[in-house]
């Protein structure tokens, strides 16, 4: 069975798709994992950055995108089949990395979140749209080694589908005020929904992104989140820091040429997910 890890910022532009991306690049190419990601985000950015457009484009098309998923559950269709909405081998690495799968989003998915609610007034039995992933996915992941969700940044019906299936929950975050502000509400609430549904989910850690060494304000931001962590507030801040690099923008570019993880991000820069990775495996199993 998976290790689910959704990640989540309540501000977007924090680096949180990125972080996704790349942590289950690693995982997948540097310690042999099978993973799966999930795309809940209607910015579409890992899908994008990890398949042809053109191809994805025909998918949505096809029915075959988390739009479909969701928008079966809201009308009452039953178009979406998991099996064929899978990409296999995806990344912009050569021709994609082994063992490395993709659930697409779809900019569709921003028009059907508000009628999600609908969901618990069809049929006859009481439904609830938070267990839509749980129901449509549960026979897959054990299929994988992990399962990381990219969730939108906010904690809509959409996200706490996600947050559902999940046993952890990373917090990617630049270090700034905005970018940090949502975190003590990200935790109320996430907590709050655990206590309210059963999940035992658990916050796994927060990662520092595009960092600017030798910055004060930076600096000053890292030490509070130490004070808190150590004080129990938060949970672990996990090391190293992903610093600010041209090489993770241009990373995101599906047409990069590269074919290795290195050339990809840049040695350095690997080595920072290597060992960010490693942390991950290391207190999830």
């Amino acid at each position: 069975m998976a290790y689910v890890i959704s990640t989540i910022n309540l501000k977007g532009g924090v680096g949180k798709t990125q972080t996704t991306i790349a942590i289950s690049e690693f995982l997948a190419s540097s310690f042999g994992k099978k993973v799966l990601i999930i795309d809940l985000d209607p910015q579409t950015n890992a899908t994008v950055s990890l398949m042809d457009e053109t191809r994805w484009l025909n998918m949505d098309k096809k029915g075959n995108t988390i739009f479909q998923l969701f928008s079966d559950k809201v009308y009452g269709t039953e178009v979406f089949d998991i099996n064929s909405s899978i990409v296999k081998n995806v990344s912009n690495i050569n021709s994609g990395i082994q063992n490395l799968d993709l659930l697409p989003s779809s900019l569709r998915l921003i028009d059907i979140q508000d009628k999600l609610p609908l969901v618990s007034n069809s049929g006859y039995f009481v439904k609830t749209p938070i267990t839509i992933l749980k129901d449509s996915l549960g026979s897959i992941l054990e299929n994988y080694d992990y399962v990381m969700i990219d969730c939108p940044p906010n904690l809509g019906l959409i996200t706490l589908a996600g947050i559902y299936i999940s046993d952890y929950y990373i917090i990617p975050t630049v270090p700034d005020i905005l970018s940090t502000y949502g975190i003590p509400q990200i935790l109320t609430r996430i907590n709050s929904f655990k206590k309210d549904t059963g999940i035992a989910i658990k916050p796994l850690g927060i990662v520092i992104s595009m960092y600017r060494s030798n910055n004060r304000l930076h600096d000053s931001i890292i030490d509070s989140l130490k004070y808190r962590e150590r004080k129990g507030d938060y949970p672990r801040i996990f090391e190293p820091y992903i610093p600010l690099s041209v090489r993770v923008s241009e990373a995101a570019e599906f047409q990069t040429g590269a074919a290795t993880l290195g050339q990809k991000y840049g040695y350095e820069l690997a080595d920072r997910y290597t060992k960010l990775v490693r942390e991950i495996i290391k207190y999830v199993e």
